[in-house]
């Protein structure tokens, strides 16, 4: 998520994950698709963490969603942040969200915890999902913290296909960890490890030896991703999928100096300086393209590219995906060459 991004954090500065990804601007689609949903239920799950249950109109039933899906939420104080959906997939009337308050944060925590009350509609996008479970021999799940939000549906899917799996669920405290009563019935495929308790997760100890036939899933904060790329350095390609709260800080662009962009589709070239995005000279041009999170974490503005060399600033595609160089987010990525063509 990845690093593909979402999960019940306010992110900062860029999934693959974790957490409500910070908006600079929502574009116009992200409104367009929205629906509006009630806040049926609203609860505490652990410290600084509370859960959303958003229902629609009496009997209407919601777009499905598969494990590792987000929803966008259209704040009171008119941000839009995402947040992975960590409810029943099965049931077609309500969705679930949980969400960490970040202190630090631009504020979209905050509005939830402390504007948003049961009865309050809010606009409510997707379900989009840049984190999906792939078919496998066997699974191990590592969370930290509020990235156990779209691990959950992760483990429930796992298990009712009755595959192989473990979970290593790390927090600072148990208090501070959320649905372990949810948890705590799947006995010792389970592991429960706060630091508080038992210092940093052993993730080589619970990986085990590198092999083939296993997907290892982890969400959580930048350090223990950034350990579980370590650990997993040896292990068979593809193997690790992760979902951030902040994605990484990406190199400096492959060039400086302006290019062109085509877009296809009514013939139009524009031109993107050094300091000017793709998808704000293409919505300058007047062509709208969905996006939200302008930070390449939430995957809402992919692009078909038709040629040209994209450079690849997100934090979403695999190097195998960067390699076929056929899609770009727009509010991010650039160009290594002098044009691009995008099917726009």
């Amino acid at each position: 998520m990845s690093e593909t991004q979402l999960s019940g954090t306010e992110k900062t500065a860029t999934s693959g994950v974790a957490g409500a990804v910070t908006t600079a601007g929502v574009g116009t689609g992200t409104a367009a698709e929205a629906s509006m949903l009630r806040v049926a239920a609203k609860r505490a799950r652990a410290d600084g963490v509370v859960e959303l249950e958003l229902v629609g109109p009496p009997g209407r039933r919601l777009r499905d969603w598969a494990p590792g899906a987000h929803i966008d939420l259209q704040l009171p104080n008119g941000a839009t942040r995402q947040y992975s959906l960590c409810g029943d997939r099965w049931d077609p009337l309500r969705y679930r969200v949980a969400v960490l308050r970040e202190p630090d944060g631009r504020g979209g925590s905050a509005a939830v915890h402390d504007q948003l009350a049961v009865g309050d509609e809010i606009g409510v996008g997707g379900p989009r999902n840049n984190f999906p479970l792939v078919p496998s021999e066997q699974y191990l799940f590592v969370a930290g913290g509020i990235g156990i939000t779209p691990l959950l549906p992760m483990v429930v899917q796992a298990d009712l296909l009755g595959a192989d799996w473990r979970l290593l669920y790390g927090g600072r405290s148990r208090t501070s960890m959320a649905y372990l009563d949810e948890l705590a019935g799947y006995g010792d495929r389970v592991v429960v490890a706060p630091q508080d308790e038992s210092g940093l997760l052993d993730l080589p100890g619970f990986l085990g030896t590198p092999r083939s036939g296993v997907r290892v899933y982890a969400c959580g904060p930048a350090p223990l991703l950034d350990a579980m790329e370590t650990a997993c350095a040896d292990w068979p390609e593809h193997t690790l999928r992760t979902e951030r709260f902040v994605s990484a800080e990406p190199a400096g662009p492959a060039r400086r100096t302006p290019f062109d962009v085509e877009l296809a589709r009514t013939g139009v070239t524009v031109r993107v300086g050094p300091e000017r995005t793709v998808l704000d000279a293409v919505a300058e041009a007047g062509v709208d393209v969905l996006s939200s999170c302008r930070s390449g974490v939430c995957g809402t503005c992919e692009t078909e590219v038709l040629s040209g060399d994209p450079d690849h600033r997100d934090a979403l595609l695999t190097d195998h995906e960067r390699a076929a160089g056929d899609c770009m987010f727009i509010c991010v990525s650039r160009s290594r060459g002098d044009r691009l063509v995008l099917d726009l």
